[in-house]
Formats: structure tokens, C-alpha cells, sequence
């Protein structure tokens, strides 16, 4: 170690900060964030290095620090510099990763969409979901029972839609704030869990179109039903209670990390995603600093609360999240993180294979 360097790890603070390291070049190598520093700092010069934290401290030429009042706000720095710098040895998002959301826009007559983009516009998001043909035939469905504005919304000659019972029909009458806000509202209810209270009115409504000899009519309502019990399929559900959740969970091996983060919407499971990084140093570090990578990301939806493993600092990602963070203790919820840890070792276990294959067709 250079003498320079070595004189600077004993000027180290005992305090809240990020740390900076760059190799000869200046160029940045990583950034970190730390409650100590002078602890943080010290340990990858005193410690024996393995893997990716071995060839960082190699490069290492110098560093900087930059002090903080807390822990919070070194977390919250330390996301920015990230992405403002894109250090080479840092974990980073990739930028395909996109969701499907059911949106109501925020205009004079609201239209029910889909989309990948998160704007701060007044809108209602719901979603992820696990696949656009699901998000698909779940606005199509909303469409058919709780229609919103199908078209321009200027008045004149009906729209198609406004025929066909697709459209509330701006194009072809007044429609008053209050009849779109109670429209709103039934399909807010529904993506929020109220599927029996749609299917008791589908069922009712079928038997009054048979008893009517309105047979067309009650065929229409059956394949509605059909396609209820499809996007509200219950094969998925891992909770009992109704809410909207994230749940995450990860397994370090060899300087290794799988995380999994599990979207649940309504009790039942809409969508998750996996990752495998190289991670430098500490793992609930790195860990912590890519969940704030994620929900940071302008497209990427926070849920009202986050399930997460107790070996993260759950106040400290609430305070920088300003969500609910907890580690369940007991119940499903416990039952949920623990399926979520083992199918991270599966993840863990299938990139160890990929790398050792990789290996054997270097050698060949």
C-alpha cells in the first residue's frame, strides 16, 4: 500500500459518509456509503480480499470522503452519485427492465390505459404486472364493465365504443365529474381486491337475462365471468390479507448475490424479478443500495409497504424510502420470505452452473 494512502486510513472519522475510491487515472472505481467510515474504509485494506472486492482494492489509488449527518442521507447520497457517475465496480439496474401499469389518466374525461411509464401527473397506477396479456385482458375487462372515455371526448356523433357499451360517452352526452369519479372509484375498488362484490353483480345479472329470455346478453355476462375468474386467479396467493406489498430476500455465496423481489398485489403474487451481481465488500450494503437503486428508478411503482430480511436495516430504508419496511416475524408473511429465500439459492445455484460451464469452454 502506498504511503500516501496508508496515512489517509489513519485520518479515517468515526462518522456517517460516503467514500469515493478512484485508481490512478482519478477515474472513479466505486462508491459506498457507511454509519462508520473510519470501520468501513479500514476493512478493505486490513482484510483479506476475495473476488470482485480483491481486483477494487488492487485499482484503488485514492479516495475522498464525503461526511453526512446520518446514515439515511449517506444512503441517499450515495444513490446519486451512483447514478450521476456509474462507477464500474458498483451494482447497477438495467435499463430493460420494464413493468405494464393499468393507469386512469388525469384529464376532463379520464381514460383507462396501459402503460411502462410512471409520470408524476395525478394519475392512478396500479400494476406491476407479470405480463402485458394479463394487463391486457384486465383493462379490456374493466372496459366492458366500468367504461371510461373510449375516444376524444368531443361531443358530436357517437364513437363505436359508445355503442358498443365500451365507452361512458362524452363523445354523445354530459358526463358530470361525480358520474366519472364513481365510475373511478368501482375500478379502483376492484383492482384493490373487490372481486366478489364484481362477480356476485356478473352472476346476478346473468340470472335476470335468462329469466328475461335474453340469452345473447347472458352469454355476453358468462365469458365476462370467465375472464374474471382468470386475471383474479387465486393459484398465486400467498397472503390472506388484501394489500398491496413488495416482498425481497437474497443469498450471498463466493461474493455473490441473488435477490428476488416479488410483486403482490391483492394477496397474490403479479410479477417478481430476479438479479445475480458481484458484490464488493459487505452484501446488506449492497443489497440496500440497489433497493434504493430500484425504487428510485423513475418507472418502477413503490408499494405502500416493503418485506424485507432481518439482517437490513428496515428504519433506515423507511426513513430514505418514506414507506413501510418491516420483517416479519410470524404467519404468512414469514411463510412468504422464506419461499422467496430458497428460490433465491435456485437462482444462486443455476448462475454458479452458468459460470462453471463458461469456465470448462474457456479450457477447451
Amino acid at each position: 500500500m502506498e504511503n500516501r494512502l496508508n496515512q489517509k486510513l489513519k485520518t479515517l472519522p468515526e462518522l456517517p459518509g460516503c467514500y469515493i475510491y478512484r485508481d490512478k487515472k482519478g477515474d472513479i472505481l466505486y462508491i459506498g456509503k457507511s454509519k462508520n467510515l473510519k470501520q468501513r474504509v479500514k476493512s478493505y485494506f486490513t482484510k483479506k480480499q476475495i473476488g470482485k472486492t480483491a481486483r477494487l482494492v488492487h485499482h484503488i489509488h485514492d479516495f475522498e470522503l464525503i461526511i453526512t449527518d446520518s446514515e439515511q442521507e449517506a444512503l441517499m447520497l450515495e444513490m446519486t452519485l451512483i447514478m450521476k457517475y456509474q462507477p464500474p465496480y458498483n451494482v447497477m439496474l438495467k435499463d430493460e427492465i420494464q413493468y405494464t401499469y393499468l393507469k386512469i389518466t388525469n384529464e376532463k374525461n379520464p381514460h383507462l390505459e396501459l402503460t411502462k411509464e410512471i409520470e408524476q401527473d395525478g394519475a392512478y397506477y396500479f400494476g406491476p404486472y407479470a405480463s402485458k396479456y394479463r394487463a391486457a385482458e384486465t383493462h379490456a375487462f374493466l372496459q366492458k364493465i366500468y367504461p371510461l372515455c373510449h375516444c376524444d371526448g368531443k361531443r358530436g356523433r357517437p364513437c363505436f365504443y359508445y355503442q358498443i357499451g365500451m365507452c361512458i360517452g362524452p363523445c354523445a352526452r354530459d358526463v358530470s365529474k361525480a358520474e366519472y369519479e364513481l365510475q373511478i372509484q368501482k375500478i379502483q375498488d376492484f383492482l384493490n381486491g373487490g372481486h366478489k362484490a364484481v362477480k356476485q353483480e356478473l352472476e346476478q345479472r346473468m340470472e335476470q337475462q335468462v329469466t328475461n329470455l335474453e340469452f345473447e346478453r347472458a352469454k355476453e355476462s358468462h365469458e365476462l365471468l370467465n375472464i374474471l375468474d382468470r386475471i383474479t386467479e387465486k393459484k398465486k396467493v400467498l397472503t390472506r390479507d388484501i394489500g398491496h406489498r413488495d416482498a425481497i430476500h437474497f443469498t450471498e455465496r463466493d461474493q455473490f448475490c441473488a435477490i428476488q423481489i416479488y410483486f403482490i398485489r391483492n394477496g397474490a403474487v403479479v410479477g417478481n424479478i430476479s438479479n445475480v451481481f458481484e458484490f464488493v465488500s459487505d452484501v446488506n450494503g449492497a443489497v440496500e443500495s440497489f433497493i434504493m437503486a430500484f425504487y428510485n428508478h423513475p418507472n418502477h411503482l413503490r408499494p405502500k409497504e416493503l418485506l424485507v430480511p432481518e439482517r437490513l436495516d428496515t428504519k433506515l430504508l423507511a426513513q430514505a424510502l418514506n414507506i413501510k419496511v418491516r420483517t416479519p416475524k410470524k404467519g404468512d408473511k414469514k411463510a412468504l420470505l422464506e419461499r422467496i429465500h430458497t428460490d433465491t439459492q435456485k437462482v444462486l445455484d443455476a448462475h454458479a452452473k452458468m459460470l462453471d460451464y463458461a469456465d470448462e469452454k474457456e479450457k477447451q
